[in-house]
């Protein structure tokens, strides 16, 4: 009898594995993320003083999370992901108080050869073409397009261009599948405002890439604020254009923006901001030396016109694939005020 026990659970456990051998071999879930943290000051124009920081995401916003995909067969396949930004230097959860706990994706969908669609939250139209169409990448800290487009700046300046957010809520995204290099991502944002079925956003973008060149465009109708309350909420049309050429011995790309934003209440033009952008990546040293140029002109319908002009260079090295260390500068200048420099070296790691 002993035996036979011993022979039904080693059999049991046999059954056990494959099962779970099975099960594993049809799902797949990877825990990722990254930490990047940096030392130095920051000081925009039109802030008084200069704060010496121990800072988090200075190139990259710190994030974790988890992404997974479920093979259903016939080509098609699930997928979700949850990830979130967080603060390095606090341990704070988002990328600021009150963000959403996955502010980065919080999402599920379907794939195949026809593309994907997912629904809950994800990018905005605008991420996309704009970091990958400058030098400093995603940087809210260092890079002049960014800094420009989603960072609101000094009171003096009066808030990001771009109206809502860099990521979407309560949204539906169809992205199409890469045919010549050439993909496309559109995007309707549900505005969940009873009986106003036209508060909503929505948008889309193009991103082509072959061999050293690169084009991209986005556009976007904004009404809601997805719905971050920090994050405010501006009747907006944005229409962007990018491109991007690599000569090897240094890659060069420019980008142009064009913010139109109407009152809520009247549809009046309240402002108008016209976005230009240049960027050079050079080779050097198991590295690349950065630099990064945008200008902005702040046309007012109820106040004096602005103009911001911001400059960055830098140098990012990387110790291995998923380490790299860099030191940044940056020169702030906005229209009637002095110019302010932001600096920081740090470390970045992706796991």
């Amino acid at each position: 009898m002993k035996r036979i026990k011993a022979a039904l659970g080693i059999m049991a456990c046999a059954v056990g594995s494959t099962v779970a051998g099975g099960a594993a071999a049809q799902t797949n879930v990877t825990a990722m993320g990254l930490v990047d943290m940096y030392a130095g000051a920051s000081q925009l124009s039109g802030v008084a003083d200069k704060t010496n920081v121990v800072g988090s995401g200075g190139l990259t916003t710190s994030w974790f999370g988890f992404k997974g995909s479920e093979e259903l067969g016939g080509g098609l396949r699930a997928e979700f992901a949850l990830t979130g930004f967080f603060r390095g230097d606090t341990g704070s959860s988002g990328r600021f108080n009150g963000d959403n706990l996955f502010s980065r994706d919080a999402n599920v969908g379907l794939a195949g050869s026809f593309g994907k669609v997912q629904v809950g939250r994800g990018l905005a139209p605008n991420f996309l073409p704009t970091v990958l169409f400058n030098p400093f990448g995603d940087s809210f800290t260092f890079s002049p397009l960014v800094v420009h487009a989603d960072m609101s700046g000094s009171a003096a300046w009066g808030g990001a261009t771009n109206a809502a957010d860099t990521g979407w809520s309560n949204q539906v995204i169809y992205s199409s599948p890469k045919i010549g290099g050439l993909s496309a991502n559109v995007h309707y944002q549900f505005g969940e405002v009873a009986g106003q079925t036209s508060t909503n956003n929505v948008g889309a973008n193009l991103l082509y890439f072959s061999g050293p060149v690169g084009l991209t465009a986005f556009y976007h109708d904004t009404n809601v604020s997805n719905p971050n309350p920090a994050v405010t909420a501006n009747k907006q049309k944005t229409a962007f254009a990018g491109a991007s050429y690599d000569f090897k011995v240094i890659k060069l790309a420019a980008t142009f923006q064009r913010n139109d934003n109407e009152s809520a209440a009247t549809g009046a033009r309240s402002s108008l901001d016209r976005t230009a952008s240049l960027g050079a990546w050079v080779p050097a040293g198991g590295g690349n030396v950065l630099a990064a140029y945008a200008r902005t002109k702040r046309d007012l319908a109820a106040a004096p016109d602005l103009t911001r002009r911001t400059f960055s260079l830098g140098y990012d090295y990387f110790l291995s694939k998923r380490t790299d260390v860099y030191a940044i500068a940056m020169n702030d200048k906005l229209s009637g005020y002095d110019d302010a420099t932001s600096y920081g070296v740090g470390i970045r790691h992706r796991y």
